[in-house]
């Protein structure tokens, strides 16, 4: 399931396209927003794959929000103005539909996202090759050895990941969390927010639902992933 967001201040524009995005089976409908900001409000603790999102709104545009984000989902624009168009494939939109938006036409948007994400998941599956002990990644040309024993954490970058490593320099590779995610051990390593994995071997300090690294790093664990994180803890704590 792809996790979306309807972004629009028109009441019934949201409306028509949240109901859009109910009707088709690989979509998740996680929110409506009337705004941007209460859109990031959102994404600062959901893991959101996907914006359908309108440009002319008031306080932030669409496209000015889309161009403020670090971690960018797949964006689809959905707005009146055609004008915006050339400006919308420049920041990587999928899709610019037009009001008024067909069925049909938000269908062929969402299949032109679904089949990116396969694709990506396909492509990066062939860039990592992990054992129980170790993986290898991607890395400026090469082929980098990582033992999973001196991941400290891994942080998303949009289109890449950063993996901290115990005594080195951060590994940065073109590849999603997700894809990563997949190949660790989860009896070791735990998705704690939409941009960080930890190794759990390496959590040793909890400062108000934050984990700290070297003292001066603090990653949040998101509300998404507050239970299961929870969890763990009771399970280890004496």
């Amino acid at each position: 399931m792809i996790r979306c967001i309807a972004i629009d201040d028109e009441p019934l524009a949201v409306k028509k396209i949240a109901g859009y995005i109910q009707k088709v089976p690989f979509l998740e409908l996680v929110a409506e927003c009337r705004s941007a900001a209460e859109a990031m409000a959102i994404m600062d603790s959901t893991d959101i794959q996907l914006l359908f999102i309108d440009i002319n709104m008031p306080d932030i545009n669409g496209m000015e929000f889309v161009k403020s984000l670090a971690n960018k989902p797949y964006i689809v624009f959905t707005t009146a103005y055609s004008e915006y168009a050339v400006e919308g494939f420049q920041v990587d939109a999928v899709d610019y539909l037009l009001k008024p938006i067909t069925f049909n036409n938000f269908l062929k948007a969402a299949n032109k996202v679904n089949n990116l994400m396969e694709l990506r998941a396909n492509n990066q599956k062939e860039s990592i090759k992990a054992t129980t002990s170790h993986l290898f990644v991607k890395s400026d040309y090469k082929l980098i050895r990582i033992e999973l024993a001196d991941i400290k954490y891994i942080e998303s970058q949009h289109e890449y990941i950063k993996i901290h490593l115990v005594n080195s320099n951060p590994v940065t590779t073109q590849l999603s969390l997700k894809s990563i995610e997949e190949q660790l051990p989860s009896n070791q390593f735990m998705r704690v927010h939409r941009s960080f994995i930890v190794n759990l071997a390496k959590v040793t300090v909890i400062e108000r639902n934050r984990i700290v690294f070297d003292g001066n790093i603090y990653l949040p664990v998101s509300e998404q992933y507050k239970e299961i994180f929870q969890e763990y803890i009771d399970r280890n704590f004496l």
